[in-house]
């Protein structure tokens, strides 16, 4: 009997995902450590990825992609992770914060203005809805949005926002509180960047992903039309929540590419040091960190496309997504720590990726939802909590 393994990929996934390794390879790998230690925004390379359609693997063709779908997206994002986060999560968070809600809530309008060059590769898009002291809880969002002669004044501030302001940045999409006949509801807005009153202010400096663009935005009487409304008024957090799943299985997979890439060297440094006489690899202390790390890695890996196939087919799949990417995230830590404890004094010096992926790993368990917040969604789908 002849056994075809579960989430085995497809000759053109297989296809895609060399491409992307040997991109990130010859592209990437050469100038992470440069761009992290500088914390400088690579703009050359993500145009490049635009290039290959790497921004648009998950639209469709007739918006400008290339309808790979879900498995296909999750494979590019591991890739570019095992190489680089920053770089990862500013094409992830592109494509499921920017691009997925205009795909699911846009009119044919806004679709052919922002989704378009962003699925070509010409533009970032960025969501904007954690505000200072709201976290997790979009619904105490103090941001507003009143209308005035047609069109919507926005006035408020929002924090940690991947893409908001690098010269391919296009247009944040915002929530906002509105005033409606039935009470004060959270709707979503397009704003194009260059908007007056719209204020993506400095970058911020982070512990991790250096070379990505994050920052608070402030919006200041900022005016849009009427039409920049993206889905129904009131039903903002749908808007955001929807995608945020999609944005979970990105997470997940960009998890699972840190993993792997620490993995990785953690292998070739202990195949390489010789201590009493023989390379640490053939210590069982070292080897059985290595199986360990190798066994969750594979069944973080098989979370993540079972989240993915769910999204890709259509069906349910906001459990998969938070159980993929509290479990992949978690052993994204624990390769990057056990990465930097094999390699000894030599994982604590900057010269190599060590570090680096140390620093990248944490945030992983804390964007697009903290492990605590992920395991509540778990236990409310298991019939556990309200």
């Amino acid at each position: 009997m002849t056994v075809t393994p579960l989430f085995e990929l497809d000759d053109e996934q297989k296809a895609l995902q060399e491409t992307i390794r040997e991109f990130a390879e010859s592209e990437i790998a050469p100038h992470a450590a440069e761009w992290d230690e500088h914390h400088t925004f690579p703009i050359d390379v993500i145009r490049k990825l635009g290039e290959l359609g790497a921004m648009g693997v998950v639209f469709p063709e007739e918006y400008g992609g290339l309808g790979a779908g879900a498995i296909a997206q999750a494979v590019v994002i591991e890739e570019l992770a095992r190489i680089d986060s920053s770089v990862a999560i500013t094409v992830g968070a592109s494509v499921s914060l920017g691009g997925e809600p205009l795909l699911l809530f846009g009119t044919e309008e806004q679709k052919q203005r922002f989704l378009v060059p962003l699925a070509q590769g010409m533009t970032l898009g960025a969501f904007a809805s954690t505000e200072p002291g709201g976290g997790s809880d979009i619904q105490a969002a103090t941001t507003t949005a009143r209308r005035d002669n047609g069109a919507w004044v926005i006035n408020g501030t929002k924090a940690f926002i991947t893409n908001a302001g690098t010269e391919l940045s296009a247009f944040c999409i915002a929530t906002a509180r509105t005033q409606l006949d039935n009470g004060t509801k959270l709707s979503a807005f397009i704003i194009p960047n260059g908007t007056p009153g719209y204020e993506p202010q400095k970058p911020y400096r982070k512990l991790g992903w250096h070379a990505s663009d994050t920052r608070e935005l402030v919006f200041h009487d900022c005016r849009v039309p009427g039409d920049a409304v993206l889905g129904d008024l009131g039903k903002g957090a749908r808007v955001f929540l929807t995608p945020l799943d999609g944005g979970r299985v990105g997470v997940a997979a960009m998890s699972v590419g840190l993993a792997q890439g620490a993995l990785e060297q953690a292998m070739a440094y202990a195949k390489e040091r010789v201590a009493f006489g023989a390379p640490i690899a053939r210590q069982q202390a070292i080897s059985f960190k290595l199986a360990e790390l190798k066994t969750r890695i594979e069944a973080a890996r098989l979370l993540t496309y079972r989240a993915a196939a769910l999204k890709e087919a259509g069906q349910p799949f906001t459990e998969a997504a938070a159980a993929a990417k509290l479990f992949a995230s978690e052993v994204a830590v624990r390769a990057a720590e056990e990465n930097l404890q094999i390699h000894g004094g030599f994982g604590y010096i900057e010269e190599s990726a060590v570090p680096r992926f140390y620093r990248d790993a944490k945030i992983l368990t804390i964007g697009e939802g903290t492990s605590e917040i992920l395991k509540h969604v778990i236990a409310r789908k298991m019939g556990l909590s309200e």
